[in-house]
């Protein structure tokens, strides 16, 4: 019997979860959390094969958590909405077993659950595609422009950290703006993070 904690945040989407795979004749859901914090303290205690985790959750998010779980015998799957690059990116450094999206068919739920207990991983295909499509347009000095931006740095201080002047930070800035088609500083940050492109 492979026994399953599920961790989502929407008591009827949890609710419903629990009962489609209770069905199986091969699983059983033996603890359910609607948080990251939650879900950690039902995976130590109850010793689960797996723990199906949304990512956008209350207290702890299902990334944090499946980071605080990598070490333990428990397969996390992630299973989100959101089909983001840099969330996937996250999940495969936490060692997910599985990345699915919520719009698949519920069938397929139960039978990546046994490809995974089998010793596989599945990741959803649109992710994969867009995985290894996305390059960095960036060049490496623009990187790290972008990156003393985003740790609140302005233009003064990061022209003395790089020994160019003021003026060629503020081409840079531009240059980053255009290539990656945003309007402000807040904007390029955030989509940087999302597409996993900062160190």
């Amino acid at each position: 019997m492979i026994r399953i904690v599920i961790a989502e945040d929407q008591r009827m989407l949890l609710g419903a979860l629990g009962s489609l795979l209770n069905l199986e004749d091969d699983m059983e859901v033996v603890g359910k959390a609607s948080n990251g914090e939650e879900a950690i303290a039902l995976v130590q205690q109850k010793k689960p094969d797996v723990c199906i985790m949304d990512i956008e959750m209350p207290s702890k998010s299902g990334l944090e958590a499946a980071e605080e779980l990598k070490d333990l015998e428990c397969k996390v799957i992630i299973l989100t909405t959101f089909a983001r690059t840099g969330y996937f990116q996250r999940a495969l450094k936490a060692k997910v077993s599985g990345y699915l999206l919520k719009d698949s068919p519920s069938e397929e739920l139960a039978s990546s659950i046994r490809s995974i207990m089998a010793g596989r991983r599945i990741y959803a295909p649109e992710l994969m595609d867009d995985f290894y499509s996305e390059e960095n347009p960036l060049t490496d000095r623009e990187k790290e422009v972008l990156e003393l931006v985003a740790d609140g740095k302005n233009t003064k201080e990061i022209a003395d950290q790089l020994n160019i002047k003021n003026g060629t930070v503020r081409n840079y800035i531009s240059t980053i703006f255009d290539k990656l088609e945003v309007k402000n500083r807040i904007e390029a940050i955030s989509q940087s993070k999302e597409k996993g492109w900062f160190k």
